[in-house]
């Protein structure tokens, strides 16, 4: 998924906004209520990848030497890999497929914790999860290059990875999630 842990939460958020703009649908127990379990299943499957990741990772380290050997280009093994390994983590590759899969099971914890009423068909809800996970991803480019060239306008010259850096980005990343109402 193309989410970073730290970006879950606002995925999350612009699923909750989304829901709570959808007028076939109420929320018993508040938005926040759904926010949280929208969270908690993106993480979990971010975690399933998390894992799968650290087992190619894994792989690629105990047969470095061949790789070598080989001239093999490792990124390319490794998405190569990643790909083989997926199905047995429960991974789905196809951003799209992913977002729909996750987009079932977060409307499914959300069913049966009764955090949601519609009288309209599932897919109908589950098509407002999924297209708020598209408008995320397909604004993250978008907003992930706004925040850096504001960055480098500022006065003071911040250093990329640090904790001052990462502090102000998440800041003005905040900022331009709510210019675009995700949050």
């Amino acid at each position: 998924m193309r989410l970073k842990a730290k970006q879950t939460g606002y995925v999350a958020s612009k699923i909750g906004v989304d829901l709570a703009n959808a007028s076939f649908i109420t929320m018993p127990k508040g938005k926040e209520a759904v926010v949280q379990v929208c969270k908690k299943v993106i993480d979990d499957n971010l975690e399933k990848e998390r894992r799968l990741d650290a087992k190619v990772n894994e792989m690629l380290d105990d047969n470095i030497d061949e790789i070598e050997i080989q001239q093999v280009r490792e990124r390319e093994l490794f998405f190569m890999i990643k790909k083989r390994l997926a199905p047995e983590f429960g991974v789905i590759m196809n951003y799209d497929d992913r977002y729909n899969d996750v987009a079932h099971s977060i409307l499914d914890e959300l069913y049966e914790n009764y955090l949601l009423e519609y009288q309209v068909n599932e897919n109908q809800v589950r098509n407002v999860i999924f297209k708020a996970f598209k408008a995320f991803s397909d604004a993250y480019d978008s907003m992930d290059t706004t925040v850096y060239d504001k960055i480098k306008r500022m006065q003071k010259e911040y250093v990329p990875g640090s904790v001052e850096y990462e502090l102000i980005y998440e800041k003005l990343y905040k900022e331009e999630l709510q210019k675009r109402g995700m949050i």
